[in-house]
């Protein structure tokens, strides 16, 4: 009786031993991570492999209703598949998944509602709020390359006004403007998807009182003589430079000590008119005598 059923079951799938198809799909999708899931098909002591494709809305209507493997499971073992990669357009998708043993394989289960993108579950961003110096400095979770977050801020006090900050990435520090220090200040953060144009809800407030303080005067004093320190110096290097300059190019010239005229000129202008034949006389004389120098030796 079971060999008769047996043989029934193989007429009927075509010599191949039946294998049941994986149940249940569905879509689990949060911050835009897509997550199909299915029952799992148990054959005992037997692994089983299962083939995952899908079908977009381009596929649908223009491509004759093909149906694509999915780029991460196919095949895969587990009963789920991240279709993240798969599911690029925000417009209905529709998948289907079927089990393989050996040379069993099984029918294909299709998805019983089709997936747009634009139904995933956006959270709140995780946040730290610091201080640091005079600077509040948030931190947000990195959730991909397509989410934005918006950050408010404000003074913990009443009447205060709140500010919007654009932040463009997560995972990276991000330095707001210069706060009062020992003021309390709060801040939330909301993501935003603009490829569905979606935002999810604010995070929980977290507050941060400054603990910076304003440079003490000493410090400022200091810093003030330092500097006129530098500028000195740098001026004294500046004149030295030029003094060295001018003496290397325009060297002054020292007259040797028998160039050097020892009368004084007032006393040569001092001189008489009358005086001038006299002086004349002399140097005749001096000359005369000179001469009888010379011709005696």
């Amino acid at each position: 009786m079971w060999l008769f059923c047996g043989l029934i079951s193989c007429f009927l799938t075509g010599g191949v031993a039946f294998l049941p198809a994986p149940q249940n799909l569905t879509v689990l999708s949060t911050n835009m991570k897509h997550l199909l899931r299915w029952n799992p098909v148990v054959q005992p002591r037997e692994t089983v492999f299962y083939f995952v494709e899908y079908q977009g809305e381009y596929e649908s209507l223009y491509m004759s209703h093909i149906w694509i493997p999915s780029s991460q499971c196919s095949p895969t073992q587990g009963p789920e598949c991240d279709v993240t990669d798969d599911i690029t357009a925000t417009v209905p998708y529709n998948f289907r998944v079927r089990a393989m043993l050996g040379s069993q394989t099984s029918a294909w289960s299709t998805l019983e509602h089709p997936f747009n993108r634009n139904s995933t579950v956006l959270t709140p961003p995780k946040m730290e709020v610091t201080e640091y110096g005079l600077y509040l400095v948030i931190k947000l979770e990195d959730l991909g390359p397509q989410f934005e977050f918006l950050v408010v801020y404000w003074r913990r006090e009443p009447g205060t006004t709140e500010h919007v900050q654009v932040v463009k990435r997560g995972d990276i520090p991000v330095h707001l403007e210069t706060k009062e220090p020992g003021a309390t200040y709060c801040a939330k953060a909301q993501s935003l998807v603009k490829a569905i144009g979606r935002h999810s809800a604010f995070s929980q407030t977290q507050c941060v009182e400054m603990q910076g303080e304003a440079l003490p005067l000493a410090l400022a004093l200091f810093a003030l003589i330092g500097f006129m320190l530098v500028l000195m110096v740098v001026l004294l290097s500046i004149w030295k430079m030029g003094q060295l300059l001018r003496y290397s190019c325009c060297p002054t010239v020292v007259l040797p000590d028998t160039l050097r005229i020892t009368s004084s000129s007032q006393k040569l202008i001092s001189c008489r008119k009358e005086e001038v034949e006299a002086c004349a006389v002399t140097v005749l004389s001096s000359e005369n005598l000179l001469g009888a120098w010379i011709s005696e030796t």
